[in-house]
């Protein structure tokens, strides 16, 4: 008896999702748009997101200039956004802020489309063109909706986002040093402590541009070293005035005193 129902259930759950499936089916190539809208709505409610924006992808060009227009148009992009199909959700939501500026929606669709370009975001070690148009958007909602709820979760956002330019840009003049091209990495880490001067990368940031200093200096033709000690010697003292209880402050102060030797033979 119990394996009766059991196969009585299992069959009627496969005619009922054929059933659904059929219908879906019929809903696509259905030249009625009650029909389809009726069913894309349905799925779209149910969460099914993907089969929805198969229908919205028929219905939105078909409704452009009319009414229904908004409302299509918003979910339309809002699956994308469902699916993290983000690429296609930030073009979706702009275009719809564009067309709909009045929308009760278009907060909403606004933050959700910079929102998109901030999970498009690569990992610091690759180009950060992403993150820097995900910073100028998430920008952009904050100044254009200044009282919004979301501007708490926007600021937290842009500032993970810096944090992640932060790390590029130290990564990048450390790659300098490492591949002993130190005068573009003393450039750089210059312009990096001159960028983000409350960055937590900046202990580093001062040693390693001292470090690059001393390799350029005790590595010079005699006619430039001398000028180039004494500017390894700046940075040292600016490095321990800052950082006197340094993890890097016992090889700094090796450094300084090679350093120290070298100049007093030019003193002599």
């Amino acid at each position: 008896m119990f394996k009766n129902m059991r196969k009585f259930c299992y069959i009627l759950l496969v005619l009922v999702v054929a059933s659904s499936c059929s219908e879906y089916q019929e809903a696509l190539k259905s030249e009625d748009v009650k029909v389809k809208i009726a069913m894309a709505d349905s799925l779209y409610n149910q969460g099914k997101y993907k089969k929805a924006n198969r229908l919205f992808e028929q219905l939105v060009p078909l409704f452009r200039g009319k009414p229904q227009a908004e409302r299509l148009t918003y979910f339309h992009a809002d699956c994308y956004f469902q699916t993290e199909d983000y690429y296609l959700a930030a073009y979706q939501f702009e275009r719809f802020s564009k067309s709909f500026p009045k929308s009760d929606k278009a907060e909403i669709a606004a933050f959700n489309g910079a929102k998109s370009y901030y999970y498009l975001s690569p990992r610091y070690s690759i180009d950060q063109e992403e993150t820097i148009k995900a910073i100028d958007k998430l920008q952009e909602y904050i100044n254009g909706y200044p009282n919004s709820e979301k501007i708490s979760e926007a600021n937290e956002l842009i500032k993970e986002l810096n944090t992640k330019l932060e790390k590029k840009s130290f990564e990048v003049a450390k790659q300098y040093n490492t591949i002993r091209d130190y005068k573009s990495a003393i450039k750089a880490f210059e312009n990096f402590i001159s960028d983000y001067p409350g960055t937590p990368y900046r202990e580093k940031a001062l040693y390693y541009k001292f470090d690059s200093a001393y390799e350029l200096a005790i590595n010079s033709i005699e006619q430039k070293k001398e000028e180039r000690l004494q500017n390894a010697k700046t940075f040292y003292e600016a490095f321990k005035r800052y950082y006197s209880e340094s993890e890097f402050l016992a090889e700094a102060d090796k450094q300084y005193a090679a350093i120290e030797e070298e100049l007093q033979k030019f003193a002599n």
